[in-house]
């Protein structure tokens, strides 16, 4: 398995984990080695997203860059949101959705790498996304003070929902029978065959990060160094530890054989790994820790396992046609930057050397970079 991990260094690290043998009693340890260090973007990262193969990065330079794990090289990035990216989520191996704080939520084929969709989602930002276990729906967050509920399977708006504030993550539990709404330390749990919510959790701080461990336990961190685990049904808190010496920035979970893993990602520059108890009232044991002496923003763990190779987003949802002319008020489909017009060429897709359409393609790293510099060079002229 890798940990991955960006920063506001504007460099992604990477780190191979091989786990040991399960043995008895809580001192078991994992030892992470350094596997790469890449500084791609021109600015901070803010999100990343991994599936059986890719790894994705968003960043606030407004580009989505591309990692093939299997083969070690950057694969290239895709240019299309115009402000930071918020916000990266894979379903499966064919598809990417992408959120910005340009109001739009896009939807990538990820074989071609092409924009398949783009949504004018939000008035304002679009601050977080997550697609429910059976692809059919997705719910998304903004600074319009507005929870969306989409229709993946006919491509539109099903739902809006008003909530008097701006949400900064929205998640699904892992069933699909429940999800929590953040707003700033406060966390509303919704029913799913209610759309209300049912009970509240409050924080001591500002939360930025939140994870299912089941679909009743949920993982909570902050602005703090503190991690809590609060039952979403009786709402209370059933433990607490201190994983780091500053606030947490991200956390993933997930489960191997003979073990339930947590992992956490700090400003302080740590990233660590947690053994999970089944009592959920019992901290977890630290199972490794590596510090890569950078402010970390955001966090994937890559399982190098295809447990997702045959999800897909349904076949019934229209995204395999490219956006529709369709230019209407918010919530509805807009008409993709770039579109070609008939018989013009085809956009270029992965390894293509001809000029990709403006708005949704696939730009060579390199040629990006020296774009960038480029543009800074301009800019500084004209001050």
């Amino acid at each position: 398995m890798e940990l991955l991990a960006g920063s506001y260094e504007q460099v992604l690290f990477g780190f191979t984990v091989h786990p040991e043998p399960a043995t008895r009693g809580d001192h078991q340890k994992w030892t992470p080695v350094a596997d790469f260090t890449h500084h791609a973007h021109t600015a901070s990262l803010s999100a990343v997203a991994v599936n059986s193969r890719f790894v994705v990065t968003g960043s606030k330079d407004e580009t989505i860059h591309i990692y093939d794990m299997k083969k070690k090289i950057e694969h290239g990035a895709l240019v299309h949101h115009n402000g930071t990216i918020t916000c990266l989520r894979f379903y499966g191996t064919r598809h990417l959705i992408s959120g910005a704080e340009d109001g739009l939520i896009c939807v990538w084929d990820a074989k071609k790498w092409e924009c398949l969709k783009s949504i004018k989602a939000h008035k304002g930002h679009v601050t977080f996304l997550s697609i429910h276990p059976s692809g059919k729906l997705a719910l998304s967050v903004g600074t319009d003070k507005t929870l969306r509920t989409w229709n993946l399977v006919e491509g539109r708006s099903a739902f809006i929902k008003n909530i008097k504030q701006n949400a900064h993550i929205v998640e699904w539990s892992p069933s699909g029978e429940k999800y929590v709404v953040v707003l700033l330390n406060r966390i509303d749990v919704y029913h799913l065959d209610t759309a209300s919510v049912s009970g509240t959790i409050t924080n001591e701080k500002r939360i930025s990060s939140v994870t299912f461990l089941s679909d009743s336990v949920l993982a909570v961190a902050g602005d703090e160094e503190v991690v809590r685990f609060f039952d979403c049904d009786s709402l209370v808190c059933l433990c607490e530890f201190k994983a780091h010496e500053n606030r947490v920035k991200g956390m993933f979970s997930f489960e191997v054989p003979e073990h339930h893993v947590l992992v956490t990602a700090s400003n302080d520059g740590f990233i660590k790994m947690w053994k999970l108890k089944l009592d959920k009232k019992v901290p977890p044991s630290l199972l490794c820790e590596v510090n890569t002496g950078a402010r970390l923003t955001c966090l994937g763990v890559w399982l190098d396992r295809v447990t997702d190779a045959k999800k897909s987003l349904p076949s019934t949802a229209p995204f395999p046609e490219r956006a529709r002319t369709n230019k209407t008020e918010c919530g509805n489909m807009v008409q993709e930057e770039g579109t070609p017009e008939p018989g013009s060429k085809k956009p270029a897709s992965t390894g293509d050397r001809e000029k990709p359409a403006k708005g949704a393609r696939l730009v060579p790293a390199k040629r990006r970079r020296t774009t960038a510099l480029l543009e800074k060079k301009k800019k500084r002229k004209m001050q």
